[in-house]
């Protein structure tokens, strides 16, 4: 006797070794025995052979149309197989016959619904149009996703992926075909997305695809302020006109002018330095629109060639400290001794004169250590410079940072025009630099311990250990070498001087502060900046990687001078680009040596760089 069951979905066959009533104990054609229910069990047979059985049962299934099974069930009404295979057959069907309408019922669930052992229901015929219309589809997404496939394997993009190309890139939703279409592409070809896109003519531009990626993501609305009007930015009209002639210095590129200075001579040979601040809290009050959107963007993000700010160009225009112009500004005086002490500091709101926007590339030629070493600058502002520059001296030395290794640092500024990079460098430290610096770090410094002493809220940054924090606390920098530090003389391109710049004209106005120690909405936006701000910074860093590696190309620059920092990692010659080098042998920092750069890729921002030989010292 042998059997034809069900076990765990699956139709086999066995010969009967034992019958236990409520179980059997059978063997399989291949000689495996197992222990099986008799519920299992729906067909007994006695001949043919269990490998025959199978084979005919299988042949006789496969030329079986399931829709003209369906037609022949009734829709309602469950039904026996053994049934609906003599209807069929048109005679009590056979074992293999039996077994066959089985496998073919079976098989079809969209026609029809198991019900038990043996027993099923036709599918009503909505519910299998749905399904066989669903089925078709699934059918001819599996052509399109071959095509789109193939196609994409041999570097030719299908037109329909042209409009999904963001998507694909920076946000794919992966259950659609074209996404399953590129993962087999770039499984096959053994390429990332991006690459192999690229090689498809779907990045025209390397510099797009990477600012596009992180504005989709960070900006998700666009990094324009679209139909949103600035309206009408009123200041108080009872602002005092400050009686002092002022000066910004600033790169080329700045447009978010937010400080200049002035020195007006006073008896004995001392001086009164003015340290000036654009002040947009005048006219963007707590929970108005461009507050709204400020502290959404937290900053301006920086890039070389471009900038996304945090405030729209009307307000920038309104508030930069511009040349000619009688601006708003929230400034701070300092009596300054001929010996630079400091002996009387004030603040106040008021309007200034600023005479002119000073720029580093053409203020540097007159204002650098050589014109200082003749102690005369030959310039409009000769006199006021000079004297900025022996004060942030003194300033610098009471910080204890009179011999700061910062002062050794490059710094680089990239200029992007035409599609063409230019990158300059200047050592950290030079006077200009040390003027601006000096003089932020004492305004900055000062308001937070007046803002710390009136017991009213403000956001700080400190560093003990070698890291840096942000609080609502006042404590030491000691990286900077003072007792505390806010950030307040960037209102334009920091929410965070922003905030301390509200509570700051607050405490200067006997207002009440908007915002206590105690604020939920402080601490929120004082974390949500750090996390900005560093992305933001990454961000940065990222596109100036990426014009290193374009100025590298476009000047066909392929041997160059590099120096070691440590073990195998170097700095390129005129970049602030750092390399690993695998071929480096045992050498110590600051080593000079020969280098070979090749394999730019703008895309993965990678390249390999070679040793070739040290140079001679």
């Amino acid at each position: 006797m042998n059997v034809f069951y069900e076990e765990e979905g699956t139709f086999k066959v066995g010969a009967v070794l034992a019958d236990n009533t409520t179980s059997l104990q059978v063997e399989a054609p291949h000689g495996r025995r197992a222990k099986i229910k008799a519920a299992s069990v729906l067909l007994r047979f006695d001949a043919p052979s269990l490998s025959e059985f199978m084979d005919l049962a299988q042949k006789t299934a496969e030329d079986l149309d399931p829709n003209f099974l369906w037609e022949c069930c009734e829709s309602e009404a469950e039904f026996a197989s053994d049934k609906l295979a003599a209807d069929y057959f048109g005679h009590t069907a056979t074992p293999e016959e039996a077994a066959a309408i089985l496998i073919r019922l079976h098989s079809a669930p969209m026609y029809f619904y198991k019900k038990g052992r043996g027993r099923y229901k036709a599918a009503p015929p909505k519910a299998l149009e749905a399904a066989l219309a669903s089925q078709e589809k699934r059918r001819l997404q599996a052509e399109q996703q071959t095509r789109y496939t193939q196609l994409l394997s041999t570097f030719t993009l299908p037109e329909e992926f042209r409009p999904l190309l963001s998507s694909l890139l920076y946000r794919p939703e992966k259950n659609t075909v074209e996404w399953k279409a590129l993962d087999a592409a770039c499984n096959a070809t053994k390429l990332s997305v991006s690459k192999l896109l690229e090689k498809c003519g779907a990045i025209p531009s390397t510099h797009e695809y990477h600012v596009n990626r992180f504005v989709l993501e960070h900006f998700p609305e666009g990094p324009d302020f679209g139909e949103l009007d600035a309206g009408e930015l009123i200041d108080p009209a009872d602002i005092p006109v400050a009686d002092v002639v002022a000066f910004s210095i600033d790169d080329v590129t700045t447009t978010e002018i937010d400080d200049a200075f002035s020195v007006t001579p006073l008896t004995l040979g001392s001086f009164r330095v003015g340290i000036h601040i654009a002040i947009p809290t005048l006219g963007i009050p707590p929970g108005s629109l461009w507050d709204t959107v400020a502290a959404q963007r937290l900053s301006t993000v920086y890039l070389p060639g471009s900038k996304i700010t945090m405030f729209p160009d009307a307000v920038i225009q309104h508030y930069t400290l511009r040349e000619d112009g009688l601006c708003p500004a929230l400034s701070m005086y300092l009596d300054v001794t001929d010996d630079f002490t400091v002996i009387a500091t004030s603040s106040r709101i008021e309007r200034v004169k600023v005479a002119a926007n000073l720029r580093h590339d053409t203020l540097e030629e007159h204002f650098n250590e050589s014109t200082l070493a003749g102690g005369h600058l030959d310039h409009p502002f000769g006199k006021e410079l000079l004297a900025l520059w022996n004060f942030a001296s003194r300033l610098e030395a009471l910080r204890g940072k009179t011999n700061d290794s910062n002062n050794e640092r490059i710094d680089y500024s990239f200029y992007v025009k035409d599609d063409r990079i230019t990158i300059s460098q200047r050592r950290r430290g030079s006077p200009i630099d040390k003027v601006v610096s000096e003089l932020m770090i004492y305004v900055n410094a000062e308001w937070g311990k007046q803002l710390a002493d009136a017991g009213v809220a403000g956001i700080y940054r400190s560093q003990g250990g070698g890291k840096v924090r942000m609080s609502t606390s006042p404590a030491p920098h000691q990286g900077l070498g003072v007792s505390q530090y806010s950030w307040i003389s960037s209102p334009m391109r920091r929410y965070v001087d922003f905030i301390n710049q509200r509570q700051l004209v607050a405490l200067l106005r006997g207002e009440i502060p908007p915002y206590t120690r105690e604020s939920e909405s402080l601490h929120t936006f004082m974390r949500d900046f750090e996390a900005a701000y560093e992305i933001y910074g990454d961000f940065q860093r990222s596109m100036e990687r990426y014009w290193c590696l374009r100025w590298l190309l476009q000047e066909k620059i392929e041997i160059t001078g590099a120096q070691v920092l440590k073990e195998n990692l170097v700095k390129l010659d005129h970049l602030p680009l750092i390399a690993r080098v695998s071929s480096l042998p045992d050498m110590p920092p600051e080593t000079s040596i020969e280098v070979e750069v090749s394999q730019i890729d703008l895309l993965e921002l990678t390249f390999s760089v070679r040793f070739l030989h040290k140079l001679q010292a």
